[in-house]
């Protein structure tokens, strides 16, 4: 009775987390560049009371044996790099990636992080920044005066300034990729990481050698399926609720035990 209450218990907790991740995909339904997470599971050891092979007789053996699991644990939560759905938004500053690639921005400390939020602002230097104030990298600053900013597939960013009639190029997008997506480290506004397991930023040209083309006037939305992670939803419910049955129907048999003494 005993394994059974602490088989329940594990599985009550697998389910707990999968609910926590379930409720962060939903919360960032409508957050730009948002990408979605799944959690992983991983059956426990077993014990074994019966190898299979063993002799059974001299002449027999035991075709499985007995194996009896013990539980479930996470084995990971990962990011899901699917495309977001492309939103047409008319602001001259959004720009999304349609396809492989990040965006890189400089952080207060120093470091590089990557977002695949393309929602851009200028800020009082002229300096194309995210919503945080976060400077492009390599940075990209409009000058006073500029008029019909225009963003090209490959990432080439010019204006109109003043009275000119022709447009002057101010800088260049330049887009990142992963080994392993996955192995990036969410910080939190739609910021990442890279770490040892997603491998080294490599840089590139938007539209080029498989790097993602750029559209302006465009943001990338979340990708996550609301009607998908309701269903997700309710299985985990149902999971954690027969879980909770496995603890209470435990108890029960040890009671049951109890009042034979």
């Amino acid at each position: 009775m005993i394994r059974s209450l602490w088989t329940g218990t594990t599985g009550m907790n697998a389910q707990q987390l999968n609910l926590d991740v379930i409720a962060n995909n939903l919360a960032n339904v409508s957050t730009s560049g948002f990408k979605k997470s799944r959690a992983d599971f991983q059956d426990l050891m077993y014990q074994i009371m019966r190898v299979p092979g063993s002799q059974t007789s001299v002449d027999t053996e035991s075709p499985t044996g007995i194996q009896v699991g013990l539980g479930v644990r996470p084995a990971a939560v990962q990011k899901i790099f699917t495309q977001g759905d492309l939103i047409n938004t008319g602001n001259e500053l959004d720009v999304a990636i349609e396809g492989h690639g990040f965006y890189q921005v400089d952080l207060p400390n120093g470091e590089t992080a990557y977002t695949r939020a393309g929602s851009f602002k200028l800020d009082s230097d002229g300096r194309m920044t995210t919503s945080d104030g976060y400077p492009l990298t390599p940075g990209i600053t409009v000058p006073d005066g500029s008029r019909q900013i225009t963003i090209s597939e490959t990432g080439v960013v010019s204006a109109l300034v003043g009275d000119d009639t022709e447009s002057t190029e101010f800088g260049q997008f330049e887009t990142v990729t992963f080994t392993n997506n996955g192995g990036l480290i969410a910080v939190g506004r739609n910021l990442f990481r890279e770490t040892d397991a997603s491998g080294d930023a490599q840089a590139g040209t938007p539209g080029e050698d498989g790097y993602g083309l750029l559209l302006q006037s465009f943001l990338e939305g979340s990708n996550v399926n609301i009607v998908e992670e309701m269903a997700t939803m309710i299985t985990t419910q149902r999971a954690y609720e027969i879980n909770s049955k496995t603890i209470s129907t435990s108890d029960e048999m040890m009671q049951t035990t109890n009042n034979l003494v």
